[in-house]
């Protein structure tokens, strides 16, 4: 492997011994200098149309190259190479996991896209024992690592709804799900990091070694360096999962009783609210998956609410131990203020269960609904303000579902680590709230985004307190405006672990710096 330095006097020549006048480096030069790099991957250099894509379906900034690693040192002789080109380069990286961002976060416009799922290998080791945990890459995704801990009969303890993500996306953000409230996010349960830095640097990180960084990182949304290796802390598994459904028809009830539910210390596994707007036949709708507790009661339910609450609940055991989950979860269920004739349930494997998106994205992609734009808006709100909120968005703002699920749970603030980069409001108690249409026919993407507007200015304009997830923002004022007290700390680590602001450009917090003057190298 050649040396950073030999690599980057190769460059020199490339460009030419009198230095550089302009801005950017030509895309020739820039090909150029890649080519020369040793490495045990490759780049491509055409046909890059699927790095300019993702989830979100309607940002497209094409990169000058994609890096196909074929190990961890490809991913930091990179990193590396373009931060000795200097600050006069406006050459960016962005790693790519599963391409699963909304509006570009995992785009390089003119830059470096890295396939991370390239790191996927035979690397990935559980270690059993009294605190069992798993090594992975960070372009492993999730299916593939609950597929290799069960045959241990270990799974990771927090999840996100969608297995079809990467380790490093995930935890780049925060991994959020039902099993929340008792666990924290994701990236509360992660014991070590190995991540490049902006500098190119590989560093081993936890919270007794480097922890500045580990807790930069997690979170990070990817401005601080690019996760290669994730230590993930890891529990029994169970084989089984009770799966329900209620429906409640007044948002008190509904948010008092899951409130109720994830302050208790003998509780479900898993807490998942949804909002129905404007629905008819929801009950028949949930026949074909699971069974009612009361058919008769079911088959006669009627109610003329336009907006309606879904409660939903898992309980996990073992085969042999069916009788005592029997007892919890009716214990549990005679707590509730639920609508009876809406009790639906099913037993289904503990992997049917997490995987069952993916059963979702199966059908919706043999019809061709899979591939559409995503303009999705998640956000975070207090519990002191979640019924104004829902008043102004659920009763006025939204008139139906708006083609897409509505989720709304809460989660527990103690069981997230406030020395990571994640942003969320004071108060022991607040509300995960995802709106996720996609944009078909009457649902265009200008309807949509207009609606998240309208959303976003009530919640503005009423003081909600909103924090968004997965944020989105255009302006240096949004951004310090979102990290409030925290914006000088993130903005401290951004200079201390990628001075030139070379990774993780499609989130849109800093700009590469640029200058007219000759770049002598």
């Amino acid at each position: 492997m050649k040396q950073p330095v030999l690599q980057y006097l190769k460059l020199f020549l490339l460009l030419g011994l009198g230095g550089v006048t302009a801005m950017h480096v030509p895309k020739q030069d820039v090909s150029a200098s890649l080519r020369a790099l040793s490495l045990d991957g490759h780049f491509s250099f055409h046909d890059l149309s699927a790095a300019a894509q993702d989830f979100g379906n309607f940002s497209c900034f094409p990169p000058v190259a994609v890096l196909h690693p074929g190990s961890v040192a490809d991913i930091a002789t990179t990193v590396r190479h373009v931060f000795l080109m200097g600050e006069h380069s406006t050459l960016t990286i962005a790693a790519r996991g599963h391409g699963h961002s909304l509006y570009g976060q995992s785009q390089a416009a003119g830059g470096i896209v890295i396939r991370m799922e390239s790191l996927q290998s035979d690397s990935m080791k559980v270690h059993p024992g009294v605190s069992p945990y798993v090594d992975a890459s960070g372009g492993e995704l999730w299916i593939n690592v609950l597929n290799e801990t069960l045959k241990y009969g270990l799974a990771p303890k927090s999840w996100t709804d969608y297995l079809h993500l990467t380790i490093g996306g995930t935890l780049s953000n925060a991994g959020v799900s039902g099993q929340t409230f008792r666990h924290g996010p994701q990236i509360s349960n992660v014991k070590e990091l190995e991540i490049v830095t902006g500098r190119g640097d590989v560093v081993t990180c936890s919270p007794q070694q480097n922890s500045n960084l580990f807790h930069a990182a997690l979170g990070g949304l990817g401005q601080f360096g690019i996760i290669i290796r994730a230590r993930i802390a890891l529990e029994p598994a169970p084989r089984m999962v009770r799966w329900i459904r209620v429906l409640y028809l007044d948002f008190a009830s509904f948010t008092e009783d899951q409130e109720m539910l994830i302050s208790a210390q003998k509780t479900f596994d898993y807490i998942e609210g949804f909002v129905i707007i404007n629905k008819t036949g929801i009950l028949n709708n949930w026949r074909s998956s699971f069974n009612p507790q009361d058919p008769v009661q079911a088959n006669q339910f009627k109610t003329d609410k336009k907006v309606l609450f879904c409660l939903e609940m898992t309980k996990n055991f073992n085969p042999e131990e069916a009788d005592i989950m029997e007892q919890e979860v009716n214990a549990l269920l005679s707590q509730l203020r639920y609508t009876p004739a809406s009790l639906f349930h099913t037993d289904v494997t503990y992997m049917e269960f997490l995987d069952r998106v993916h059963s979702s994205e199966l059908k919706l992609r043999a019809k061709g609904l899979w591939e559409v734009p995503h303009p999705w808006l998640n956000l975070i709100i207090p519990r002191s303000t979640i019924h104004k909120f829902a008043t102004g968005v659920f009763e006025k703002i939204l008139k139906d579902n708006n083609n897409g699920p509505i989720l709304i749970y809460p989660v527990n603030k103690s069981r997230w680590d406030n020395r990571t980069s994640v942003v969320i409001p004071d108060g022991e108690v607040f509300y995960l709230v995802g709106f996720l249409p996609s944009a078909l026919g009457p649902y265009s993407i200008e309807h949509t985004l207009n609606l998240n507007r309208q959303i976003i200015e009530f919640c503005n304009e009423a003081s909600i307190g909103v924090k968004q997830y997965l944020p989105n923002y255009t302006t240096e004022a949004e951004w310090k405006a979102h990290y409030g007290a925290r914006w000088d700390t993130f903005q401290q680590r951004k200079n201390t672990y990628d001075p030139l602001a070379i990774l993780a450009p499609g989130q849109g917090i800093f700009q590469r710096a640029s200058a007219s003057l000759p770049l002598f190298l």
